[in-house]
């Protein structure tokens, strides 16, 4: 008679670690970390909060003899130029984790990839705030931007823009491997939106190819709520419409952030 055999043990197996839900408390330390650090770096500071307010310094004498082509243009750049600035800096100091090994040593942590994500949007947030008041600050009360709405319409369309820059920054890092390649984003990133936002000539004056291209861009809609607030006195639908765009897109290229983050060794 055969003895039965004692089953064997079963096999420990690894199961993957389960979704942890967003934590404001995650996020705000994250957040907190990423403005401890930046205030270390007082270049990468200068560099979102003067750049634009230089650039729209610039343009305002440029255009010394005709004010008017100032005021045609200057809201619209309003916004531009702190979408450039929240895409550069925020691709870089995204990526800069990533390769020195920070990231992976934080996703170790009991930190989801959404907090993540959203602290460094939050402290992003933070400095866009200050960059956008400052720059509407100058466009408005000392280079004399004559705009028919509130000022403080134009203060929310380049918090938006400057967040939208924010998300496509932290999007964007994700794909590349070095600072270099960061920036070799903006070219196919950027310039394709700033080329067909309507800032050079109407979009429907366009081809209508390229005008069917810019309807699904956001920078299109960030100018077009700027010049709503250049035009009419009162908030139209058009300038609610074009704004909730914006908000949408930069939540939705932060979703996809999160989606597309993956650790790295350095």
């Amino acid at each position: 008679m055969t003895t039965p055999t004692a089953p064997a043990p079963a096999r420990a197996t690894t199961l993957p670690a389960p979704t942890r839900p967003l934590s404001l408390s995650r996020t705000t330390a994250t957040a907190t970390r990423v403005l401890r650090q930046l205030s270390h770096d007082p270049r990468t500071i200068a560099l979102l909060m003067l750049i634009p307010c230089v650039m729209l310094f610039l343009l305002r004498y440029v255009f010394d003899g005709s004010p008017r082509t100032f005021d045609n243009i200057g809201a619209s750049l309003l916004g531009i130029f702190p979408l450039i600035t929240m895409f550069l800096v925020t691709s870089i100091a995204t990526l800069r984790e990533r390769t020195s090994g920070t990231l992976e040593r934080l996703l170790a942590m009991p930190l989801g990839k959404g907090d993540l994500i959203a602290g460094y949007a939050l402290a992003f947030g933070a400095l866009a705030i200050v960059q956008s008041a400052l720059a509407t600050g100058l466009a408005v009360w000392l280079l004399g931007l004559d705009v028919t709405g509130s000022p403080w319409l134009l203060l929310l369309v380049a918090l938006l823009d400057a967040l939208l820059g924010t998300a496509l920054g932290l999007f964007v890092s994700a794909f590349a491997a070095s600072e270099f390649q960061a920036v070799q984003f903006m070219p196919a990133v950027i310039f394709p939106q700033l080329l067909l936002c309507g800032l050079f000539t109407p979009r429907d004056n366009m081809h209508p190819a390229l005008e069917a291209v810019s309807d699904v861009l956001p920078m299109s809609y960030a100018v077009d709520g700027m010049n709503e607030v250049l035009r009419h006195t009162d908030m139209t639908a058009t300038f609610i419409r074009d704004t909730l765009i914006v908000a949408g897109c930069a939540l939705l290229v932060l979703a996809l952030g999160a989606a597309t983050l993956k650790r790295r060794t350095a």
